[in-house]
């Protein structure tokens, strides 16, 4: 329980093993903690949010719709979709009548060799 709850102390063990149905006391609870020592953080728990978006940026892609209007006061739809990591426009399509299909059709367009399958 100690190394895979790095926020419990030995109140909280202790209330554990006794649901477990083990009788032993928190003082022998906190004395086995100090003997075993501080707690080791696991290789994740330094990473930050920061570090994990800048590890996959590369992955990352976002993707909107938008509407504009013409001269003539039609109205348009924008689809587009930015690249994370250089942050470019990936792809940009406009149409005045925008439906599953269509959408589907520009996602293969903008990703043509990916199979989402995972890589």
């Amino acid at each position: 329980m100690h190394a895979d709850n790095a926020t419990w102390g030995a109140p909280r063990i202790h209330g554990e093993l006794l649901r477990l149905d083990f009788e032993v006391s928190e003082a022998t609870v906190s004395r086995s903690l100090a003997r075993l020592g501080p707690r080791r953080p696991k290789q994740h728990s330094n990473q930050t949010w920061t570090t994990f978006l800048r590890d996959h940026a590369p992955e990352f892609s976002a993707m909107d719709f938008f509407t504009i209007y013409d001269i003539f006061f039609r109205r348009h739809y924008v689809f587009f979709l930015l690249d994370h990591e250089c942050r470019k426009i990936r792809h940009l399509a406009v149409t005045t009548q925008p439906n599953a299909a269509w959408v589907l059709q520009q996602l293969r367009e903008a990703f043509p060799y990916d199979s989402g399958q995972g890589r």
